[in-house]
């Protein structure tokens, strides 16, 4: 700013001699720092600062003024992003008050405010409006100090709270004269209230912020659509000030009554009027023309820095504000005959404004989540996207309507009509779970201890689905602490899986963790039957109860069960906790505990990515967000099988993946189809339907040539990036909420499972024929291969059938019905063991390299409660192999006239049947007594079938 003469300031500084204060419309550091704001207070007068999101976001954003601050805030603790934000702004807040004490004090507190706005997204939350604005007058700390609250139907109320609290408030987005009058009243009200009270009313000082130059921006726009000759032509840039000078008269007639007077007697301070947005947007118009239009006492004039140096170099000082009153009520009356709509324009200018400030915000925070970022380094999972053009073009569209939309804190506000509006909102305790809350740390602590000491072998846990799948990633990734137990997950109703587990442990050396949040889920419920009399054979009933743990929800049959039989602990599950998002809950950080996990440590890296996620991280700079939208929009173009490259270390999380996306996804003929670990080809033997996800651990990565090549051949490619081990659960934090998202694009509801149910029932019906002696015919067999049957089912019904047919015959008709985007799936009733899954692995990469479809495999009946849902319920683009054999050596239930065995031929039938019956393309092929024989005659008929 010149520092020549005082004279050429004295056209800002004669304000102050007609009773008006003229403020900075505008703050950054740099003008704390460099003393631009203190030249401005010394040589112009300026008496006050506002603030507001859209004066942050240039601030913060526009450079790197404030990345020594944010560096200094993540020092020693990582901080989400409205907290950083806060940060940064209260100490400029801060540091303006203080530069503004001495003006505050020579004006015997009657001026010298600087002010900082609630946040935007609260405008039409009265509760909230008053709790923020309460923490923000307590953080900031300063008696000079004004909090903008918005001028809304619910700001009024919460205005009038808190001015009956003693706080300053300067009450933003005013247009209308209806919308004064009533901010007024509440400011009144808000006196007498702290005045009742005790308190010093000549201590609570208050602004009205009346927009200007945007109200003729909007009636001009009218105006100059009509054309050159129409009659409103003569009100353009009249009708704003015509508004502003009204309202003030309404002011004085105010300060005239014999409420105010009382007020003011008592040392209440005038409720001033403050002209905002002065700034002009015509270039037809004069640079000052609202400040020189609207000049008059116990006013206030907010002049962004470009305005305050044009009428410090040419304004002119008069008493403009009460000069012909009735010239402006005629040019209302005028508008109003000329149909120009007042009325509707501020109206919409406050709806435009909440939007506008909450856009700002909008900004500012993703400024602010992206310098985080970029701080935090490898503290944090890093997430690259590349997506053919046409679809970028859609995520890009879809993340602003997120961001309008307010997705992010709908999400996390709980809100069920971000998705179907069903039972959403019950379901969403596992955000919480994300940061701890769903775990008593000290009870878990205990466990440990105990476990610790007690000094067993291995654990076995006992769970299905959701339940299993979260732990046994836990236990792959990172192992036992010393002296804690081998984790293994059984997760099976297949004899020989069963008694491998079984002849891997010492019995009396193990416990046992029997893990259904339900309690009544069929597989843990005969598995638990099974250890327990295996245990009860070694040692006494009350030594077993010693050797078992219940993880389950409250009031559960399990947790009676559990309580009966004197098991050693049981852990309560959160009944808003769903089974495959409940790996931060006591079903994953449980079996944690019992492996000796810093759970702390977990839950204290998982933070970082609720923090990057969180309802203050906007979508344009949420990875969680990005991803759910990126997955949803590829789905709904048609590329929806998701196919995971992963590094050794971060390979387990596979099984994890699978369930949260195939369940959550997956139903009314949606969803995202799962592919893990299928075999790695050449780019040439994809489909167009795929995504491809490489997740990796730091230092394994040697895939970066195939996701190269992979995206120069058009496929979308997701590369996310774990920089050390023990972060690998970030990405919990990370799939969890995408999914989510993925549901809000894919237009369903990501917490049920309605399709799953369904093969439990016919499995249950299966499994009562069987224990009541029923015979369970598997009916006539399209063809006997070498000892290998081949059944038929559903829309494959219709193949050839004769006794000369061989499988490959069967096999090659079966992939002739293989159309482009399908996918062929190996659902295999066997022993979930390395060599069986290596020959499985081979046949998926026989078949995809030949029809050039994306593959699928799971085992029975860990698959039912996982990407069975999707098979059933998604789209109808799948061709199943259910895989069964006889049992070498079955195994029967104590209590129960079923054997395992039994169970699995059940659950895989009752498979088949709801395939059947959702008109999926299905065979099965029963391999006979000998497994390996018949995997090796399968894997030979695919390689004929496919010649």
């Amino acid at each position: 700013m010149p520092q020549d003469t005082l004279g050429a300031s004295n056209r800002v500084r004669a304000l102050a001699a007609s009773g008006q204060a003229v403020w900075l419309d505008f703050l950054h550091r740099k003008i704390l720092e460099d003393g631009e704001l203190n030249r401005l207070i010394e040589i112009d007068g300026v008496t006050g600062l506002t603030s507001n999101p859209a004066i942050f976001e240039q601030a913060i954003a526009g450079g790197d003024t404030y990345d020594s601050a944010l560096k200094a805030q993540l020092l020693n603790a990582d901080q989400d992003v409205m907290t950083l934000y806060e940060g940064l702004a209260i100490a400029d807040i801060q540091a303006a008050a203080d530069a503004f004490r001495p003006v505050h004090d020579a004006l015997g507190g009657r001026d010298g405010f600087v002010s900082l706005e609630v946040s935007p997204y609260l405008a039409m939350d009265t509760e909230a409006t008053i709790a923020e604005a309460r923490r923000l007058w307590r953080a900031v700390d300063r008696p000079n100090l004004m909090i903008k609250v918005p001028g809304t139907g619910p700001g009024v109320p919460a205005i009038r709270t808190l001015v009956g609290d003693g706080i300053n408030i300067n009450v933003t987005l005013l247009f209308s004269l209806e919308a004064y009058l009533a901010v007024a009243e509440a400011h009144m009200a808000g006196l007498e209230a702290y005045q009742a009270a005790g308190g010093d009313i000549s201590r609570v000082h208050g602004v009205a912020s009346f927009f200007v130059s945007r109200i003729d921006g909007l009636i001009d726009a009218k105006i100059d659509a009509r054309g050159q000759t129409d009659p409103s032509r003569d009100l353009r840039g009249k009708v704003a000030i015509a508004n502003a000078k009204v309202a003030y008269h309404r002011y004085l007639e105010m300060i005239g009554t014999a409420r105010w007077r009382a007020l003011a007697a008592a040392g209440a301070s005038p409720h001033r009027l403050l002209w905002a947005s002065t700034g002009t947007k015509d270039p037809a118009y004069s640079d000052v023309l609202y400040p020189e239009a609207l000049i008059g006492p116990d006013t206030v004039d907010t002049l962004p820095p470009k305005t305050l140096a044009a009428f410090r170099d040419h304004g002119s000082v008069t008493l403009s504000l009460t000069a012909d009153v009735e010239g402006a009520r005629a040019v209302i009356d005028q508008a109003d005959a000329l149909n120009l709509d007042l009325a509707g324009v501020t109206a919409a200018l406050v709806d435009d404004g909440v939007v506008k400030f909450a856009q700002a915000f909008d900004g500012l925070l993703a400024a602010v989540a992206d310098k985080r970022a970029t701080i935090l380094g490898s503290r944090l999972n890093w997430q690259t996207i590349r997506l053919p053009p046409d679809l970028q073009a859609n995520v890009d569209a879809r993340l602003k309507t997120a961001a309008r939309e307010a997705w992010t804190r709908r999400l996390w506000s709980g809100d069920a009509s971000l998705w179907t509006n069903s039972d959403e909102a019950r379901w969403l305790g596992w955000l919480g779970a994300a940061c701890g809350k769903a775990v008593d740390l000290d009870e878990l602590a205990g466990l440990a201890a105990d476990v610790r000491a007690a000094r067993f072998g291995h654990a076995v846990l006992l769970g299905m689905g959701g339940s299993s799948l979260g732990p046994e990633v836990l236990a792959s990734v990172y192992g036992s602490a010393p002296g804690h137990p081998r984790l293994l997950v059984l997760d099976s109703t297949d004899p020989a899986e069963i008694a491998r587990v079984e002849a891997e442990v010492d019995l009396a050396n193990t416990l046992f963790i029997v893990s259904s949040k339900s309690g009544s889920t069929l597989e843990p419920e005969i598995l638990h039957r099974y250890f327990w009399e295996q245990v009860t054979a070694t040692v006494d009933d009350v030594e077993a109860g010693r050797r078992f743990i219940a993880v389950t929800d409250p009031g559960s049959n399990l947790e009676k069960t559990a309580r009966s039989q004197g098991f050693w602990q049981v852990l309560s599950g959160e009944p808003s906790i769903g089974g495959r998002f409940s790996v931060m809950s006591n079903f994953g950080l449980g079996a944690a505990a019992v492996l000796g996990l810093d759970l702390e440590g977990l839950l204290d890296t998982a933070r970082t990515m609720v923090r990057s996620c969180g309802a203050d991280a906007l979508p344009s700079s949420n990875p969680a967000v990005k991803l759910g939208v990126a997955l949803g929009a590829a789905a709904q173009a048609g590329q929806d099988k998701v196919t995971f490259v992963s590094s050794p270390s971060c390979a387990p999380l596979g099984a994890w993946l699978e369930q949260l996306l195939a369940e959550s996804t997956g139903k009314n003929g949606k969803g995202l189809i799962p592919v893990t670990d299928e075999p790695v080809g050449a780019t040439a033997v994809y489909g167009a339907d795929r995504v491809f996800v490489f997740l990796n651990l730091e230092g394994e990565r040697s895939d970066k040539t195939l996701a190269d090549s992979l995206a120069n051949a058009g496929h979308p490619v997701i590369e996310i990036g774990v920089p050390a081990r023990h972060q690998l659960v970030q990405e919990f934090v990370r799939w969890e909420i995408a999914v989510a998202v993925a549901g809000v694009v894919l237009g369903v509801n990501p917490f049920d499972q309605p399709d799953v149910e369904a093969s439990k029932v016919k499995a249950r019906a299966l499994a009562e024929d069987f224990e009541a002696g029923r015979e369970v015919v598997d009916g006539e067999p399209l063809c006997v291969d070498a000892g290998v049957a081949v059944f038929a089912g559903g829309a494959s019904a219709d193949g050839p059938v004769g006794d000369q047919l061989s499988m490959a015959a069967v096999l090659r008709e079966f992939f002739h019905g293989a159309r482009a985007r399908d996918y062929v799936g190996l659902l295999a009733w066997i022993d979930r063991n390395d060599d069986h899954a290596e020959a499985l692995r081979r046949i998926r990469a026989r078949i995809r390299d030949w029809l050039g479809v994306a593959t699928v495999m799971g085992f029975g009946p860990r698959f039912l409660h996982s990407t069975g849902q999707a098979y059933k319920g998604g789209p109808n683009t799948g061709l199943f192999i259910e895989i069964t054999a006889k049992p070498e050596k079955d195994i029967p239930i104590p209590g129960r006239k079923l054997t395992f065995g039994q169970v699995e031929r059940a659950q895989a039938l009752g498979d088949m049947a709801v395939l059947e019956e959702r008109g999926r393309r299905v065979l099965r092929i029963d391999l006979g007594a000998n497994i390996a024989a018949g995997l090796e005659r399968l894997e030979e008929a695919v390689e004929r079938a496919l010649i």
